[in-house]
């Protein structure tokens, strides 16, 4: 099989995703740095014909975007980003699609940052977004959204830092699953790697 190498971005929420799902897989992959906050159009355009990050790239083959990239590394991995069961399948397909389009509002005010906290007002818009994602959390089934941790709780991983770094902590359900992915073992090695990322 080609070597798999992951393209990923300063500061991209996105790149970190793409390789959480990369650590859970367990699958070897490369990764090349570009630092975003540089002009470095002519090395991203080099390796993304769509300007942006991620891209998985395996021999010719060139695969932009998060979701599309989970998708794939799910299929190399015998399933290993998705649960056994086809409905919980569907579920954790619906709220990795929801994350990926969706809560507009939230990142137009919470911007991410990897080493800063801030605090914010929240709107009633933001508030409703907030909500939803409070009761997506609190059918987690334990410390992951599923049995195994997925790319659902790769997506949602990073989200609960974002939330986090501006004092929004929940508390019940919700609160348990946005402690447990903080403090999985797997999304701090990867938070290390973004932070690394930075001095390239």
């Amino acid at each position: 099989m080609n070597e798999l190498q992951l393209v990923v971005g300063t500061d991209s929420t996105w790149s970190i995703r793409a390789s959480l799902c990369l650590q859970i897989s367990g699958l070897h992959c490369h990764e090349t740095v570009i630092n975003l906050s540089d002009n470095n159009k002519t090395r991203l355009k080099r390796y993304s014909a769509s300007m942006l990050v991620p891209v998985l790239i395996r021999g010719e083959l060139k695969i932009h975007d998060s979701l599309a990239i989970a998708e794939y590394i799910n299929e190399l991995s015998s399933g290993s980003l998705y649960p056994e069961s086809s409905n919980e399948r569907a579920i954790a397909r619906s709220l990795c699609a929801e994350l990926h389009s969706g809560f507009n509002q939230l990142r137009s005010t919470c911007p991410f940052y990897i080493d800063q906290t801030s605090t914010i007002i929240i709107t009633p818009e933001l508030d409703t977004e907030l909500t939803r994602i409070k009761n997506i959390w609190s059918s987690a089934q334990g410390e992951f959204m599923f049995k195994n941790a997925g790319a659902v709780d790769a997506f949602y991983a990073v989200l609960a830092y974002r939330l986090a770094s501006y004092g929004i902590n929940f508390d019940g359900k919700a609160g348990l699953y946005q402690r447990a992915l903080l403090d999985w073992h797997l999304f701090k090695d990867v938070m290390i790697k973004a932070n690394d990322w930075r001095s390239t």
